[in-house]
């Protein structure tokens, strides 16, 4: 059996290390500039820290330029896709075709990973990207585990699964809290709850809190639970899809290098011993909840469901 690659976002550089150590295989980070919803910020001289770090211990480090795109960022793109392939990045992460082609111009060896967030939900699509140039393929969240697992079966590229952490449920490109605040007078403030990562959206009638952050991409509005299937991997596993995503944003560093270490302890105990991994997996789900902050609940996504409300 193959085992999955354990894919991290980490909040800075400090957090390599200990990743590494805790068994991530592979890294996504970037700037927000040029990449949604990062669980840090890397710019330039980072990105190229993070590389050295990686490639030392045979680690891989891709960077999301999986962005909205205006015409105003073209340019820039170009330049930016360049240093990547200067810096020798294992691969990147892109939604839009702009991406894609000119990739193909200025850095047509270098591997790309496609990630249009909701729309990966078959594997014709997936094909798709592939037949273009994508070497990998990022499904949606809003699938459930039958169609992960018939999506694996018939894709011509590496599949990669959100296993843990928060999704989106909304963006606007346009910056509604920074306007809110700024009508009001309260920029500090604002400032002030977006380095807490406490700002909310509270939904009275379900009771829910729905974190909000901005950055240069617009208005973001994630999920009230965290994804977290560290008890059900053995389908995927057996399935062999490519790589495991462990997401962090708005997580801090502690909380994310725990749960990479507990993701890959459940995949080293799987492939070694599975009915060992079916005795221990309720721990290792217990062990996830003592960490887990307050206000998230955990939750198993829409792996075994498929409505909304």
């Amino acid at each position: 059996m193959k085992r999955p690659e354990l894919l991290v976002t980490p909040t800075q550089i400090s957090d390599i290390v200990p990743l590494m150590d805790n068994g991530a295989d592979a890294f996504i980070i970037g700037e927000q500039k040029f990449g949604l919803r990062l669980a840090g910020e890397f710019n330039r001289d980072d990105v190229e820290k993070v590389v050295e770090l990686a490639h030392s211990r045979n680690k891989k480090v891709y960077v999301a330029v999986n962005a909205i795109f205006h015409n105003e960022k073209i340019d820039e793109l170009t330049d930016y896709i360049a240093f990547l392939k200067e810096v020798q990045v294992d691969a990147l992460v892109y939604g839009d075709p702009a991406v894609l082609m000119i990739a193909k111009e200025v850095a047509p060896e270098l591997k790309l990973h496609w990630n249009a967030e909701t729309i990966g939900t078959n594997w014709y699509t997936c094909n798709y990207w592939g037949r273009k140039g994508a070497k990998r393929a990022v499904l949606a969240r809003e699938i459930s585990m039958d169609a992960v697992i018939e999506t694996k079966e018939h894709a011509e590229v590496e599949i990669e699964v959100q296993v843990h952490g928060m999704t989106t449920m909304f963006q606007s490109k346009r910056s509604l809290l920074g306007h809110y605040f700024q009508y009001q007078d309260k920029q500090e403030e604002m400032e002030e709850h977006q380095k807490d990562k406490n700002l909310f959206l509270h939904d009275k009638e379900r009771e829910n809190k729905y974190p909000i952050f901005e950055d240069e991409n617009g208005t973001h509005i994630m999920s009230p639970n965290d994804i977290c299937i560290i008890d059900e991997l053995q389908e995927m596993i057996d399935a062999e899809i490519d790589a495991f995503k462990i997401d962090g944003v708005l997580k801090d560093s502690a909380y994310i290098i725990a749960v990479t270490g507990l993701y890959n302890k459940a995949i080293e105990m799987y492939l070694d011993n599975p009915d060992q991994y079916d005795e221990e997996k309720d721990n290792l789900l217990s062990e996830i909840e003592s960490i887990q902050p307050a206000n998230r609940s955990l939750d198993t996504g829409f792996f075994f469901k498929e409505t909304v409300y």
